[in-house]
């Protein structure tokens, strides 16, 4: 999909199979709602050159096999930008996905809200927002696809209020448009490229793969009314041994050599689709989140991958976590952190309230969550992406309220009594099962084959 393609064109990029909906009333009005001296003739020279008679086109299609309600927007009709008449069809289309019970797909191409309609163009904003919530209570999913330029009033509500959101290489992106931003403002802020960085989409597609990936998403995204099965525990990756001593385990969950979360996610899922950023503006490289398809069965995963979790991935998590839980889609944790990051720099973002937003995201789920800890459990940053009643450990890892060295700090110990420290916390795989916070030790195998009995005693079988 090549930039300013047309509405047609768009929807022809990613799919043959599209039916449009009848269009709401068109204006009737010489010169809008203000009577904005040459409106009229706009409007009709937007028609003449582009063939639509509104600045939106929608209707149902099918991507990738899977049935959607599919909104494309015409930016050669006065900018793509929002007037009356377009609220008009966007809450049809938004009204369509709600009585199908399907999803909304946006390929948006907008400047904004339409200045010649004044107000009534801007509240058009509170139609498609007030839409967008009811279609959300319904379950349904919600995705955009930033064409060139998305801005204003489209990137505030169909773009940035989407679960998912994809952007075209290149596309212009932001609230704020070309002609009113403030002079000697960063241009990579106002890019695809730049909100990426910044958390606030999801990824970057090439035009020749948007098709696929939108087919996939759809797939991964399908609603479910019902409750489903748990998702299954990964198979361990190693083949190590139980720990003989609190230390061992320690250092085998340290240690480089030990198998990690992109490992663990690769095993056990044929498709993943990333979901990228917290939405304020932040990331964390350290966690992994998005859906998964396994067996054809979407999963949604949160994988800590070794660091310490910064503020931004706690937030990513429970967006992932509760977009899940709508959908009607079972939830995979991987437990791997010395702990959250409590640097000043963390604190400042909000530390304590991301962490608790994660801990709220789990406990309020009503769809299973799964958690499986292949590495370090590092207290309270660990544990608020731990399911409460169902979370497996590898041989290779330990969970623990505090770092043994830390323990020994705060008890006034010399550092030559942080090995028994670590035996005294009882930190090890076996002893997890034997306290009750892990249902079992997960034994290598194919995927899935992990969890054995409830209950691994401290004898030093794995399950």
């Amino acid at each position: 999909m090549a930039d300013r393609l047309s509405a047609r064109a768009a929807i022809d990029a990613v799919t043959s199979d599209f039916t449009e909906s009848t269009a709401p009333r068109e204006d009737t009005e010489a010169d809008g709602p203000l009577g904005w001296s040459g409106y009229a003739d706009s409007r009709a020279r937007a028609t003449a050159r582009t063939g639509e008679r509104e600045s939106v086109v929608h209707g149902v299609a099918t991507l990738g096999g899977r049935r959607c309600v599919l909104v494309s927007f015409e930016f050669g009709f006065l900018g793509g930008s929002l007037g009356q008449r377009t609220g008009d069809r966007l809450e049809a289309a938004y009204e369509e996905a709600v009585t199908r019970r399907l999803p909304l797909v946006s390929l948006i191409a907008t400047g904004g809200s339409r200045m010649q309609e004044g107000m009534i163009a801007l509240t058009q904003l509170h139609r498609v927002a007030r839409a967008s919530a009811r279609l959300r209570a319904a379950g349904p999913a919600q995705l955009a696809v930033l064409r060139d330029p998305t801005t204003g009033g489209g990137w505030a509500t169909l773009g940035a209020g989407a679960d998912v959101i994809l952007a075209l290489p290149g596309a212009q992106v932001g609230f704020a448009g070309s002609r009113v931003r403030p002079p000697g403002a960063d241009p990579l802020a106002y890019t695809a490229e730049g909100q990426l960085a910044a958390g606030q989409i999801d990824a970057i597609v090439p035009p020749e793969e948007l098709a696929a990936v939108l087919g996939h998403w759809l797939r991964a995204l399908a609603h479910r009314d019902s409750v489903p099965e748990p998702a299954p525990v990964p198979a361990a990756l190693s083949a190590t041994g139980l720990p003989r001593t609190g230390w061992d385990a320690v250092v085998r969950a340290r240690s480089a050599s030990r198998p990690r979360a992109g490992a663990y996610l690769d095993a056990y899922f044929g498709l993943r689709l990333p979901l990228h950023g917290d939405r304020c503006g932040g990331t964390d490289p350290g966690l992994l989140c998005g859906f998964g398809l396994r067996e054809g069965r979407p999963v949604a995963y949160v994988a800590q991958c070794g660091t310490a979790t910064r503020p931004a991935g706690y937030r990513t998590a429970a967006r992932v976590i509760r977009l899940a839980d709508r959908l009607g889609v079972p939830v995979l944790t991987l437990v791997d952190t010395p702990g959250a990051a409590n640097d000043a720099e963390a604190e400042r973002a909000g530390a304590g309230a991301a962490i608790a937003d994660a801990f709220a995201a789990i406990a309020a789920a009503r769809v299973p969550v799964t958690t499986l800890v292949i590495g370090e459990g590092g207290s309270g940053g660990a544990l608020a992406l731990a399911a409460p009643d169902n979370t497996h450990v590898t041989a290779d890892s330990y969970f623990s309220v505090i770092a043994p060295e830390l323990a020994a700090a705060i008890l006034k110990r010399s550092p030559d009594q942080v090995h028994a420290t670590a035996d005294q916390l009882r930190l090890r795989p076996q002893d997890l099962v034997d306290l009750g916070g892990a249902r079992s030790v997960v034994r290598p195998g194919p995927p899935g084959a992990g969890a054995g009995s409830p209950r691994t005693g401290s004898g030093g079988s794995i399950a």
